[in-house]
């Protein structure tokens, strides 16, 4: 069994928001802290839509890569490198398209949507259909257990799953694996082997998917079985033979739903983002113009915070005592929408100073940026390079 892993990526293709903050990096700050952690920079992905203006992805990458280390992405604790400096995950996106159905790629939910909320775009390219594909490699490649997402994006774990259990069944043909996998399972004691033997059985034949999870922790507590017996007997257990690819599991994250100054989804595009590293003053003057409660027309207009897009940082932002202050004043018009808007103001101000603290080095000399990624690079390409030594030998292409 490969150890636990964690892998998440961002497409550079503009600046990072607070919403970005929000909804992606505050959890992978706490995650880094509990598991080995790949964060990349998913610059082919970019261009799958910027394909026609690949400008921006240079100059993005950089500045991410800054906001990621400002907002708290260590790389002590973190690996964090750039999809195309690691070659090898354009080589296995080439040969897991061999074998996946076309169908798998034409299904996936976000296709049709991406292709009707960006109808300005030509995406009827092979790029765009196979994002999902060489998203999936991005992930196996790594052997990663577990991928931060969204609800949204679930479906795109799900289809990583299928393709690593279609591969490892296509390939994974070790000769004479069936007799090494039972061998295997002598080597757990008689005890242990009938119960496994009991686990599979109920899996396999019934589809318990608690017989499976127990048979996988006691497999986990099998200290003196060899890593290639490991692989064997969980290869068993599923019916896959021999496990060359690791199905990940998706990790919902805990999402703060920031919007846009306007209530929208907060997007450059749309002009009502704050900027992770944006500059008080501006803060400022951004949350001051935001537009509030229409019925609050003037000062002495009582108005209702659920109609007001600055609640909605409230909510984000503010406690209890202050969200409780914000609701009866509202309602009364005992306080004015400017005098609301000052506790979000702080706290955000408050939030970015230490962001603007730890950018600041990376800004001065940005070498020191360009060194971390360096290393980063080596680090993913070396895991890498073990992954697909496995792959190429199942799919018949170790030969020299």
């Amino acid at each position: 069994m490969y150890p636990d892993r964690v892998v998440s990526g961002m497409r550079p293709t503009g600046s990072m928001h607070l919403g970005h903050y929000h909804g992606a990096l505050k959890n992978w700050i706490r995650m880094q802290t509990e598991l080995p952690c790949l964060y990349f920079v998913a610059d082919w992905h970019a261009l799958t839509t910027h394909y026609d203006d690949p400008a921006v992805i240079e100059r993005s990458t950089w500045d991410m890569l800054v906001d990621w280390l400002a907002a708290g992405v260590d790389p002590s604790q973190s690996t964090l490198f750039i999809q195309s400096r690691v070659p090898e995950h354009a080589e296995l996106h080439l040969l897991l398209s061999m074998a996946t159905p076309l169908g798998w790629l034409e299904r996936v939910p976000t296709y049709k949507d991406q292709i009707e909320n960006l109808a300005s775009k030509d995406l009827a390219t092979y790029g765009f259909l196979g994002y999902p594909l060489l998203q999936a490699a991005d992930v196996l490649i790594y052997r990663a257990s577990q991928v931060p997402v969204g609800e949204d994006q679930v479906p795109h774990i799900e289809m990583m799953r299928e393709i690593a259990r279609r591969f490892n069944h296509l390939y994974g043909k070790e000769k004479g694996f069936e007799e090494k996998a039972q061998d295997a399972v002598k080597k757990l004691g008689s005890k242990r082997a009938k119960l496994y033997n009991e686990l599979r059985t109920e899996y396999q034949q019934d589809g318990k998917e608690e017989a499976l999870a127990q048979a996988k922790a006691m497999l986990d507590d099998a200290q003196s079985l060899s890593m290639g017996d490991r692989e064997r007997l969980f290869g068993y257990l599923e019916g896959s033979r021999k496990l060359i690819l690791v199905e990940p599991q998706a990790r919902l994250t805990e999402a703060a739903r920031l919007p846009g100054l306007d209530g929208r989804k907060m997007s450059k595009s749309y002009g009502n983002a704050i900027a992770l590293r944006e500059d008080k003053e501006s803060v400022s003057k951004k949350i001051k113009t935001m537009p509030t409660d229409p019925a609050r027309v003037r000062r002495s207009d009582a108005g209702d915070p659920e109609r007001c897009p600055v609640w909605q940082f409230h909510q984000v932002y503010s406690d209890a005592p202050t969200q409780e202050w914000v609701v009866k004043g509202c309602k009364s018009a005992g306080i004015g929408c400017i005098e609301c808007k000052q506790p979000v103001i702080d706290a955000i101000v408050k939030e970015q100073e230490p962001m603007h603290e730890r950018a600041q080095p990376y800004l001065d000399d940005p070498s020191l940026v360009r060194a971390i990624v360096a290393d980063g690079n080596d680090m993913a390409r070396k895991l890498a390079l073990e992954t697909m030594r496995d792959v190429r030998e199942a799919m018949g292409l170790a030969y020299t």
